[in-house]
């Protein structure tokens, strides 16, 4: 049996929260520079990893996924943005969708929203009935133990932001017209079941938080405070106990250098 952790709360957060220490410049490079470590390390071993967002809408999940993908290998980093259920998807176990995109090993998977979807959105809007919602925690439990058995390592990160500083942030972007397009009718309407969500996210972190795969529920009200407690977070779960040592240089590739080099000769200046 899964050991569970102590579980998290919205109503736990210091929604004031801020960087304290360093400039977010230098705490973003250096984290990113970690990132690409951890993918080199990676790569040339039996692990993979999963790295879950999930959290309000506006909340800053994108954001921090772009500060991954901009320093990463697309070769062995893959983003997975998931949109509501197809109809092909709803003929199906819910859970199906998700196997096709595991990252195999060596490799760096991200879920912009996930399979915990069940648990959130289709319980408080009523898509999923009670009876398969409940059944959803002790699914999505052992397929994630089942992951983690196999060499798989699972980071969730929650970002969580005010009611009132999310709708600063969706009439910020009804302003830009390059974010318009994150905007649905749906984000607005959402709202009005504020409180379901929380309740339903709560009892998503109690359920579902285990010591293969813990919530990491982060007060992301000022940007780059969540940006940065997010990256971290990551940085810390998929790094430990791992070697970030980049690879020396293969003798081979080394050979191979040197005997170019020595049939084409040193090469002067030119005019």
């Amino acid at each position: 049996m899964s050991k569970k952790p102590t579980a998290p709360t919205i109503a736990g957060l210091d929604m004031g929260s801020r960087l304290k220490g360093g400039t977010y410049e230098d705490r973003l490079a250096e984290l990113q520079q970690t990132l690409v470590k951890i993918q080199q390390a990676y790569l040339h071993s039996d692990h993979s990893a999963i790295v879950v967002f999930e959290g309000w809408d506006a909340a800053g999940k994108g954001g921090a996924i772009r500060r991954m993908a901009n320093v990463l290998d697309p070769r062995g980093f893959k983003v997975w943005p998931i949109a509501a259920p197809t109809p092909d998807d709803l003929s199906r176990h819910y859970l199906s969708r998700f196997w096709a995109r595991l990252p195999a090993k060596g490799e760096i998977a991200v879920f912009d929203r996930s399979w915990y979807g069940r648990v959130l959105v289709e319980r408080v809007e009523g898509f999923a009935s009670q009876a398969e919602w409940k059944r959803a925690y002790r699914e999505i439990c052992e397929f994630e133990k089942t992951l983690s058995d196999n060499g798989t390592r699972i980071v969730k990160v929650f970002l969580a932001i005010t009611a009132e500083e999310q709708l600063k942030r969706f009439l910020s972007r009804m302003d830009d017209p390059l974010k318009r397009w994150k905007l649905s009718v749906e984000d607005f309407r959402n709202r009005g079941k504020w409180s379901g969500y929380v309740e339903a996210a709560d009892d998503m972190f109690a359920k579902t938080s285990t010591d293969h795969a813990v919530w990491d529920v982060i007060p992301a009200n000022h940007k780059t405070f969540g940006r940065v407690t997010a990256l971290q977070t990551i940085v810390d779960r998929l790094s430990r106990g791992i070697d970030l040592t980049p690879r020396p240089l293969s003798p081979e590739v080394a050979e191979e250098a040197r005997q170019l080099v020595e049939a084409e000769g040193p090469k002067g200046d030119e005019d």
